[in-house]
């Protein structure tokens, strides 16, 4: 497993540091080097570490979902909670019902089989979206209307809704849920949501009471919060919850009721994540294979290309009446379309569980993978500038714009 340490560290450093100065995502250049070096390529990296790959890759995610909890503003969050709640909902019930309704008739599937493709598609990988955002964030890139804390806030419930839904289609194909009505697994959705915001909020909270009453030194403090975002996760999964929301949960409150060392936490989180971010992208591409993707062909890349149309329009309807510009609502369908982490996840259940049309729905998933992730990320930072605001922040803690994006067509 050393030597695969060895490949993630060099290679995956050099290829961020390469894909950064030719002003692409580095993150790029690490799904890359994953698939080039995973084991439907070149086959470089152990097995001991792939066995692992899961583990690793939902506590990377962790740590970053704990930076975007760090990031959420109680008071942002009262002024976009309304568009972020559409935009957590309708784009992703639009393009999973489109990809529903094309593989009904372009794969002949049945309606079951095409809600899991459906919805195994519809999830915006947060992996991607979540650093894209944290770093506009940083660069005061369209914070006069808070964009990337409502994209960030409202692409971490989507997962929530398409995981969910992808569930109850495959608890029906398989038998699972043949006895429970669909529209009580669909009703079930909300308890979810909230019972992981409450979660989070209640071991957050324990947290800021031994912070408050103990102080710790820094590291201590990092792996007590780190160690605490495993925990809300587990717990989430065991009590069918949602486990990622409970993790930004756990930083939001961390961030409105913590004192001083929520600075040096978030600092520290940054560091950790540089490591973290390595195996998170690279095990992604490792995990990606193109011969399987191969095999959706034109008909695997129109659905994902509708289907991508489709949440686009759903995003333009969501941010219809709050306020944004048309440049605005444009950034933020760009910003809705990379996917990768829940597609990696769940793109091969249905096959390990011997459902038909298994096959046909991971390649699709792993395509979808190499065509958004990649195109979305670079679309992300690379037209961020030209349709959001500059802004920088103001005395008073308010966004002021410093320069304007560019005029709407």
């Amino acid at each position: 497993m050393l030597f695969s340490l060895l490949i993630i560290f060099f290679l995956g450093l050099g290829a961020k540091f390469l894909f950064e100065k030719i002003k692409l995502p580095g993150l790029v250049g690490l799904v890359l080097v994953g698939v080039f070096t995973g084991p439907f390529v070149l086959d470089i990296l152990e097995p001991d570490l792939l066995v692992l790959s899961t583990e690793i890759r939902l506590l990377a995610l962790i740590i970053i979902l704990l930076r975007a909890g760090l990031g959420l503003d109680r008071q942002i969050l009262r002024r976009i909670g309304g568009a972020a709640i559409k935009m957590s909902t309708i784009p992703g019930l639009f393009e999973g019902g489109t990809v529903m309704v094309l593989s009904r008739f372009l794969l002949d599937f049945s309606w079951i089989q095409g809600g899991m493709l459906g919805f195994i598609i519809a999830a915006v990988s947060p992996a991607v979206v979540v650093p894209s955002m944290l770093e506009l964030r940083d660069r005061g890139l369209g914070m006069d209307k808070n964009i990337p804390i409502l994209v960030l806030a409202g692409a971490s419930i989507d997962d929530v809704f398409a995981i969910t839904f992808f569930s109850v289609f495959l608890g029906i194909a398989g038998g699972a849920a043949a006895k429970i009505s669909p529209f009580i697994n669909f009703a079930i959705v909300p308890l979810e949501i909230m019972g992981g915001i409450l979660l989070g909020l209640t071991v957050g909270y324990l947290l800021v009471l031994l912070f408050n009453r103990y102080p710790l030194p820094r590291v201590e403090q990092l792996l007590l919060v780190t160690g605490a975002g495993i925990v809300v996760t587990l717990i989430g999964q065991a009590a069918s919850l949602a486990g990622l929301l409970a993790v930004m949960s756990l930083g939001f409150i961390l961030l409105e009721k913590g004192r001083d060392y929520v600075t040096q936490l978030e600092e520290s989180l940054n560091h950790l994540w540089l490591a973290s971010s390595l195996f998170l992208f690279i095990l992604i591409g490792a995990a990606v294979n193109i011969q399987v993707a191969w095999r959706a062909g034109a008909l695997g890349i129109l659905i994902i290309a509708v289907g991508l149309a489709a949440r686009s329009l759903g995003v333009l309807l969501a941010t219809r009446r709050s306020g944004l510009t048309w440049n605005e609502q444009k950034f933020c369908a760009i910003a809705y379309l990379p996917k990768a982490t829940v597609q990696a996840a769940i793109g091969g259940v249905p096959l390990a569980m011997g459902i038909p049309g298994g096959e046909i729905m991971l390649a699709i998933a792993v395509l979808s993978i190499i065509i958004t992730a990649p195109i979305g990320a670079i679309a992300i930072i690379r037209l961020a500038p030209c349709l959001l605001n500059q802004c920088e922040l103001a005395e008073g803690g308010k966004w002021k714009v410093e320069s304007k994006g560019n005029d709407d067509n």
